[in-house]
């Protein structure tokens, strides 16, 4: 089996169970006791640290214990080191901490094995559990003219909900994504007969971008993808790279009134207005508007959709 799923000792794999249990009903310190256990019977199992950081991290701030907090630290960076490709997510927590390495607080493969695994209930979840209407804000949000795109990059296309949305308005359509489970079922999607992407892609943002021809493209689409990217400025930059003078590039973030982008408890990031104005560089700015795109725990996730015209500079 994978690592992430059983340390292949039958006896620690217990105690790691128990332990996720006990964080996931909030008893921090018992949580703390069993994965500490599950560690001694072996001390190379990455997700029993990360594990332990978490309830160490929820037992310090119940008792408001910095050393605590330190120790969860020590923790996240044990899993770190035996996972140094971060497929775990704990950079994330590290950078929380205040203890990053600057390096960039999501991993590629960590987003690449997180959707990997989601990719079977990701639609079912999202739309129905989250209410998620992301796609459907940016394609309402996009100009009317000009009434129709002759090339466009769905960024983090995902399993192709954003390119369903789009698709009328489209001439030639180009997904990319880091999981191949995510495309594998984009892949599987049709419009009017015929596949719905004219081509998929697998790999990050940055590198795809990078590797498509300047003046290229005449839109740019990223719904919810941005939100697992900290500086939204080499992103931006790329994607007028690529764009076509007039282009358009439309898409989703969370928001926060702080400056910045800053890291949420949900492993996503948040962005300032001013930070993406800043960002814009070479973009005239369309649209900057608030939107709920989706809830969690019920509640409305706090967002923009933005829309930025590519300046012929």
């Amino acid at each position: 089996m994978a690592p992430q799923h059983s340390s292949g000792d039958l006896l620690a794999d217990r105690r790691y169970r128990y332990a996720e249990a006990c964080l996931e009903d909030g008893d921090h310190e018992a949580a703390v006791d069993l994965a500490e256990q599950a560690l001694e019977i072996t001390p190379r199992y990455a997700p029993a640290w990360l594990l332990l950081g978490r309830a160490r991290e929820g037992l310090g701030a119940s008792r408001n214990d910095p050393a605590l907090r330190d120790a969860a630290a020590r923790a996240y960076a044990c899993a770190l080191d035996i996972d140094p490709d971060d497929t775990l997510g704990v950079r994330a927590q590290l950078v929380r901490l205040g203890a990053g390495d600057g390096l960039p607080a999501l991993s590629p493969a960590y987003v690449k094995a997180l959707f990997d695994g989601y990719a079977p209930r990701f639609e079912r979840h999202l739309v129905g559990g989250l209410a998620y209407i992301g796609p459907e804000l940016v394609r309402d949000a996009l100009p009317r003219t000009p009434e129709h795109f002759g090339m466009a990059l769905d960024l983090g296309c995902g399993t192709g909900l954003m390119g369903a949305a789009i698709r009328e308005r489209v001439g030639y359509l180009t997904g990319v994504d880091l999981s191949p489970g995510m495309l594998a079922l984009a892949r599987a999607k049709s419009w009017q007969d015929r596949p719905l992407y004219d081509r998929l892609a697998e790999g990050e943002l940055g590198a795809f971008l990078a590797a498509e021809a300047r003046a290229s493209a005449d839109l740019c689409l990223a719904a919810d993808v941005l939100i697992y990217v900290a500086d939204l400025g080499p992103i931006l930059a790329e994607m007028g790279r690529v764009l076509r003078p007039g282009g358009i590039a439309a898409f989703t973030v969370q928001s926060h009134d702080g400056p910045g982008a800053v890291l949420g408890a949900d492993g996503r990031y948040a962005h300032a207005d001013a930070h993406i104005a800043a960002a814009a560089t070479g973009f005239e700015i369309l649209t900057l508007c608030p939107a709920d795109v989706r809830r969690e725990a019920g509640l409305p996730v706090p967002g923009r959709v933005v829309v930025l015209r590519r300046t012929a500079a």
